[in-house]
């Protein structure tokens, strides 16, 4: 699994960061899947290897515009480019009419169909071959959600003890059982892949939430996950002198749930735009980070627009070196 930041800055863009998305690959080759789409996104793709006739499905966590403004012109861009496939686009009810409405006004036709679904259910689930998705409720201004993501259909490996011992031969047989199949054998013999091939290993599965003042509503979804990625828009001396109107979560309290609830990976992204990235400026981003190393035991990263990061099988996670000039 592989995530690339389009997007880290809270609310407006800055000269360094853009407004939240996120890009999860995932399950063959080039396929990926959109979290969030704020204004913008569209550029920040074009710096990334992903294309978005691969595309396989966007996810909105919530209606606000640095979460959705840029879908419009992703959708049009994306027809323009030549998709001709349908996408699923899981979203809030009321970004279908955005959307439709911002397409029509600028006489945009898309050369695919849109699948518009609703999320919102506390049983939502949506899957394809490659992950299932679900969502947990989170406290904002605005209905709004999480998504966890779990790999599906994992590699099996062959028992070749048990398929030596039963006398069956290497051949097409031992590859259609590894694909998860069963067999008829010339012989008669009914061959079952869960007795000669298995699963070794637990599936991948990270959390992505949106914007979000109680960390803690996510617990039991992430009671077996692997990866958090969380906004975290203040320290808590500004997230105190704010107020809690905004509904955001400081790095102290990401860092107090991510600590008690286990987790062993915590990426924090969703950053206001008061803190600055480079020495003199006041406050600096080093502020965030600071604060919930002290809370915060595992393995801490803070993201930045076009960090890449990959979930290992063995579930531990790094940072993708970017590709030499």
């Amino acid at each position: 699994m592989y995530f690339t930041f389009l997007g880290t800055s809270a609310g407006t863009p800055t000269k360094v960061r853009n407004v939240t998305a996120l890009a999860l690959q995932h399950g063959g080759a080039r396929g990926w899947y959109l979290i969030d789409c704020g204004e913008g996104t569209q550029h920040q793709l074009l710096h990334t290897r992903h294309s978005l006739v691969q595309l396989r499905a966007i996810f909105i966590t919530h209606v606000h515009g640095d979460h959705a403004f840029g879908l419009p012109g992703l959708l049009a861009s994306a027809s323009m480019s030549g998709r001709t496939s349908p996408l699923p686009l899981i979203a809030p009810a009321p970004l279908r009419n955005y959307v439709e409405t911002a397409l029509s006004a600028c006489d945009s036709q898309l050369g695919y169909d849109v699948d518009f679904i609703e999320v919102g259910a506390a049983d939502f689930v949506w899957s394809d071959d490659y992950v299932e998705v679900t969502t947990a409720p989170l406290s904002h201004r605005v209905p709004c959600v999480a998504y966890a993501f779990t790999e599906q259909n994992l590699e099996r490996k062959l028992l070749t003890d048990e398929l030596e011992a039963d006398d069956i031969e290497p051949g097409p047989a031992w590859g259609e059982l590894q694909r998860g199949r069963d067999v008829v054998l010339d012989d008669g013999r009914v061959l079952k892949s869960d007795t000669y091939a298995a699963v070794t290993r637990d599936p991948r599965r990270i959390v992505v939430g949106g914007d979000n003042d109680t960390p803690e509503l996510l617990h039991e979804t992430c009671s077996d996950a692997h990866l958090l990625i969380h906004e975290s828009t203040y320290t808590q001396a500004v997230s105190n002198r704010v107020g809690p109107a905004p509904q955001h979560s400081s790095a102290e309290q990401v860092a107090r749930f991510a600590e008690s609830a286990g987790l062993p990976n915590l990426i924090l992204t969703h950053f206001s735009s008061r803190y600055q990235l480079t020495q003199g400026g006041a406050p600096q981003i080093d502020e965030i980070e600071l604060e919930a190393r002290r809370f915060y035991n595992g393995h801490l990263e803070l993201a930045r627009d076009f960090d890449e990061y990959r979930l290992h099988k063995d579930l531990t996670l790094s940072r993708v070196a970017p590709p030499e000039n």
